[in-house]
């Protein structure tokens, strides 16, 4: 079975899923937010469609460590994505990830276009890159 990954944005949200054995994280797609019930929607069919047993949300921590209005935002709508997918939630510090993947595709010399298109989705794979690397490390021998 499959994680989930979410970057979730005022007007994008960027996805990615993790292979089988959750190893890997491979960004999947960005949907529009356009209001609570579409963005349901949307996940509960990828959900289904991605075989997902988990979802790892990315949480907008301040760089000070403390929870904003974003966080508490995200916070709000776990137990509605829980009852909606009927999956358990985690939450992921997401802490530099958008910069990382802006950083990323600079690197990469794509257009601010392209920028713009890709960023969520790519923040989303790289928020469910680390939480896999962690998941891993917890479960080694010798972590």
């Amino acid at each position: 079975m499959r994680i989930l990954a979410i970057d979730y944005g005022q007007k994008r949200i960027g996805l990615a899923v993790s292979d089988p054995l959750g190893f890997t994280a491979q960004g999947i797609e960005t949907i529009p937010n356009l209001n609570k019930k579409q963005v349901m929607t949307a996940l509960l069919i990828i959900c289904k469609d991605q075989q997902v047993a988990e979802v790892v949300i990315g949480l907008p921590v301040n760089m000070n460590g403390s929870l904003g209005v974003k966080a508490a935002e995200i916070m709000s709508l776990i137990p509605l994505m829980e009852k909606e997918l009927n999956l358990p939630i985690r939450t992921w510090d997401e802490r530099l990830t958008s910069r990382a993947a802006s950083r990323l595709m600079i690197e990469q010399g794509l257009s601010r276009k392209r920028q713009k298109e890709g960023s969520d989705r790519l923040a989303a794979t790289l928020i469910l890159q680390m939480f896999l690397e962690s998941r891993r490390k917890d479960s080694s021998p010798t972590g």
